[in-house]
């Protein structure tokens, strides 16, 4: 898997996560806009790595993760995500509905439709989403 097929992943997961949302199945909405975030952040890892270079191992092991806020630092993008959270208040209540999804929500049953809204709002939001942040780092 490269940087442009995590990119692709990013449109076909989030659209994934709306046609379930608009069918009231908050569970799967609220899991496929995580994991498109998540992806979105392994594209900017990737864009790190160069072609015919020897891999570093300690990036390669910390990519593997599914802890967003980790994500953003084997990306290099904390700082960048404290300066976006410092000039935009929008951004900042994004960032937080957000950094709270984790891979485990796969497995959950019973997520409200409030909860699977404001993540999904808080990704894609055009003005202040997260997914519209990262990709300024693609």
């Amino acid at each position: 898997m490269n940087k442009n097929d995590l990119e692709e992943l990013v449109q076909i997961r989030i659209k994934e996560a709306k046609t379930l949302l608009d069918a009231e199945n908050y569970p799967g909405a609220y899991y496929l806009a995580g994991y498109s975030l998540e992806c979105a952040i392994k594209a900017c890892i990737a864009k790190q790595v160069q072609l015919y270079d020897f891999p570093n191992l300690e990036l390669a092991k910390n990519s593997y993760s599914h802890k967003l806020a980790e994500l953003l630092g084997v990306a290099g993008l904390k700082q960048k995500l404290s300066e976006q959270e410092k000039q935009d208040v929008n951004f900042q209540l994004n960032w937080a509905v957000a950094k709270d999804w984790n891979e485990k929500a796969r497995y959950e049953c019973r997520i409200e439709e409030r909860k699977a809204k404001d993540l999904y709002d808080a990704i894609t939001d055009n003005q202040s989403g997260v997914l519209t942040w990262l990709k300024t780092f693609w």
